[in-house]
């Protein structure tokens, strides 16, 4: 709690011991950067960052950031599936606004979406984000989540967002993880196979509540190709709004499948 303003935050800390650790520091940076040039209420705020230096190197980082209170999507999400719909209309504008800004998320998973007690959604974790159109130097993502060209280190752009929100909506609309490009080794191991996996069922064949424009939405938003996924997070706002008026139409509550956590595994 900020004493002057009586105001709560949460407080990332990030210590340096080694040449290994500058990588979290620079996701601090790049988080704090990124929230900066964006103000949006769906985006998580970061109020200031905080160095302390060694030796003219960052030794010590405290980000202080808006403090949310709730719960990831992945631990809770809305029973009914127009308001499932609803959730990922607000989470397309949030992303949407980062585009508008010159920048993508990089990693939007369940886990990075945390739900108030009001369910309003609020994106977190811009850690990974980047510029449009950077090439990365190293393969940076999350299983289940991550894009073909996330994994094939090609440039990352606003399409890349698209493919990991269809990824997410996959999972909650069918309780099972999409079959993206990239597969993790047992437990215990850092080893990243690539394999030839292509494509998933589709979720209205898994769970007959999802209305089939919907489903078709998850799909194409998942195709392997940039240029084949819907063009920008408007047309993915336009087909989920057409959506949420088919899913009004059945008042039925979803029944909230087990769904295993997400592999939590990042590549180096």
């Amino acid at each position: 709690v900020e004493r002057a303003t009586r105001r709560k935050v949460a407080i990332k800390h990030i210590i340096r011991r080694t040449a290994a650790d500058d990588k979290f520091v620079a996701q601090a940076e790049t988080e704090f950067a990124v929230s900066q040039a964006i103000d949006h209420p769906v985006l998580r705020k970061c109020h200031e960052i905080v160095r302390i230096r060694k030796w003219l190197k960052v030794s010590e980082l405290f980000l202080i950031m808006e403090y949310v209170e709730g719960e990831t999507l992945e631990q809770l999400c809305p029973d009914r599936m127009a308001d499932i719909v609803a959730l990922f209309i607000k989470v397309a504008d949030g992303l949407n606004a980062m585009h508008r800004a010159g920048y993508a998320h990089c990693d939007v998973k369940p886990i990075n979406i945390l739900l108030m007690e009001n369910h309003e959604p609020k994106i977190i974790d811009f850690g990974q984000s980047c510029a449009l159109g950077t090439v990365k130097e190293r393969i940076q993502g999350t299983p289940d989540y991550i894009a073909p060209e996330q994994l094939e280190r090609k440039p990352i752009d606003h399409r890349t967002d698209i493919y990991n929100l269809g990824a997410t909506m996959y999972w909650v609309v069918t309780g099972k993880a999409f079959a993206t490009k990239m597969q993790v080794a047992p437990v215990g191991t850092k080893k990243i196979e690539v394999d030839a996996r292509r494509g998933s069922e589709p979720p209205h064949e898994l769970n007959p509540k999802v209305p089939l424009a919907l489903s078709s939405l998850i799909l194409e938003c998942c195709e392997e190709g940039p240029e084949a996924r819907p063009r920008d997070m408007k047309q993915v706002i336009a087909r989920l709004e057409v959506a949420q008026h088919l899913s009004e139409r059945n008042e039925e509550k979803l029944p909230r499948p087990v769904r295993p956590a997400p592999d939590r595994t990042e590549p180096e």
